[in-house]
């Protein structure tokens, strides 16, 4: 089956930065793939790329097996883009922004019907016939999502959809996104927010000073690091740790200590008594498995390292 989206050693220099150093790898078709990275990655320089809104140095992306270069009209056919920043025109409503999007991919009115489907899914269609630039940021929001699906495209790419949105319509873009998803469409995720990757994706890549540092499903991701976490709450501030235990701690915040323990081995029981043993009150303790957050961290500071 052809890919959904394949990337093949694209490279992109800006003088003498290095945005993307070769990147490779390809989506699936039908995937809901996470693409995650620290600010400054590359990410968008890869989105933008494939978009065609920026040349690559060297590399070729393809769309469903359309060259985005030479064969552009395919791909962006193929292709729905929902960016991070808040881009509209204030001189159109919403109804009329969305028929002159539908128009630049070759539908007049016979594509009303969706246009009415997609303003009911994303709770627009009150806001309809009011114009652009009166509408909140959450609502442009939509209307943004609205325009990238308005030509039904297989491949649907969110940049940071939910960047500064409230929780009620973040829970329904991802209602939305799941509807997508479910319905056949290869979703591409880049987002911050790493929980919500966790719990939507299937497959993840992690980028790192345009290098691919990671690419696997989530599980695999998650099984890569066979740790879990033990936090403690010490009775003060200010207590020196045995070196035993401190050899372990990844985070300390005032009181609040984390400590990274192997699944596989006994030892929570014999650092208690470390603790204990050298007259250290704690106060509160618990354990959770690493996920994704912590994997992403572990994974960009052994290259910022």
């Amino acid at each position: 089956m052809t890919a959904a989206v394949q990337f093949k050693e694209v490279r992109k220099d800006y003088h003498s930065v290095q945005a993307l150093k070769g990147v490779d790898f390809a989506i699936e078709q039908g995937e809901f793939f996470g693409l995650l990275g620290p600010n400054g990655a590359g990410k968008s320089t890869l989105i933008n790329i494939m978009a065609g809104l920026v040349k690559a140095t060297s590399g070729r992306i393809s769309v469903l097996g359309h060259d985005v270069v030479s064969q552009y009209r395919q791909s962006r056919a193929a292709l729905g883009v929902v960016p991070q920043e808040l881009v509209y025109d204030p001189f159109f409503t919403v109804r009329e922004m969305l028929r002159l999007q539908s128009g630049y991919f070759g539908f007049g009115r016979e594509n009303d019907v969706w246009i009415d489907e997609l303003l009911d899914v994303l709770d627009l269609s009150h806001k309809a016939n009011d114009n652009l630039h009166d509408l909140s940021g959450g609502m442009k929001r939509r209307v943004l999502i609205a325009q990238a699906m308005v030509h039904k495209p297989q491949v649907v790419v969110l940049d940071e959809p939910t960047a500064g949105v409230d929780v009620e319509l973040r829970m329904a873009l991802w209602e939305f996104t799941r509807r997508l998803h479910g319905a056949g469409h290869t979703i591409v995720l880049t987002t911050h927010y790493l929980e919500e990757a966790e719990s939507l994706c299937d497959r993840i890549a992690i980028l790192h000073h345009g290098e691919l540092r990671a690419l696997d499903t989530k599980q695999a991701l998650l099984g890569r690091h066979p740790y879990r976490l033990l936090c403690l709450t010490l009775d003060r501030s200010d207590r020196a740790l045995p070196s035993a235990v401190e050899r372990l701690v990844i985070e300390r915040d005032g009181a609040a200590v984390t400590l990274r323990l192997h699944k596989l081995e006994n030892q929570i029981g014999p650092l208690l008594d470390s603790v204990k043993q050298a007259g250290i009150g704690i106060v509160d303790l618990r354990t959770r498995d690493m996920g994704l957050e912590d994997i992403f961290l572990e994974l960009t500071r052994e290259v910022a390292a």
